[in-house]
């Protein structure tokens, strides 16, 4: 297995720069992984200081992808480019500021063919700031 810390956040993942919502990828197991990210004010997704609703989704997704791609490297294959499937129950209390480091975990709930269901929690510090499940769904397309 590759040490999470040598990996360049940008070989798991197929977004590229202004759309890349993560920064490390923290932690992997086959059931939970976790990524986290500084918000910085020229992010596509802040007005007036905060990161939105649609950058949060984004950041639950992009957290999927990275260990979806970690995965695809660990076992010499090409990273997949996966899509949103479904959002449920999506709660968020709060937007966070620019200038905090958010901490996404997901946790897979269960995995059939090429679409995976995850429960995900942002954390803002300690605070659980967003939650929800989400359908992922793995296509043929490569990135690169």
């Amino acid at each position: 297995m590759m040490e999470i810390k040598d990996i360049d956040i940008l070989t798991l993942i197929p977004q590229r720069r202004p759309f890349v919502m993560i920064d490390r990828l923290l932690s992997f197991d086959e059931i939970e992984s976790s990524t986290d990210f500084v918000i910085k004010e020229d992010n596509i997704f802040c007005k007036d200081g905060l990161f939105l609703e649609t950058g949060i989704m984004e950041n639950i997704a992009q957290t999927c992808a990275a260990r979806i791609g970690y995965i695809n490297i660990n076992n010499n294959e090409s990273v997949k480019i996966g899509v949103i499937g479904s959002i449920k129950d999506l709660i968020i209390t709060k937007l966070p500021k620019v200038g905090t480091t958010l901490v996404t975990k997901v946790k897979v709930l269960s995995e059939v063919f090429a679409i995976t269901l995850v429960e995900a929690e942002v954390y803002d510090n300690e605070e659980l700031i967003a939650k929800c499940e989400m359908k992922i769904s793995l296509t043929d397309k490569e990135i690169g």
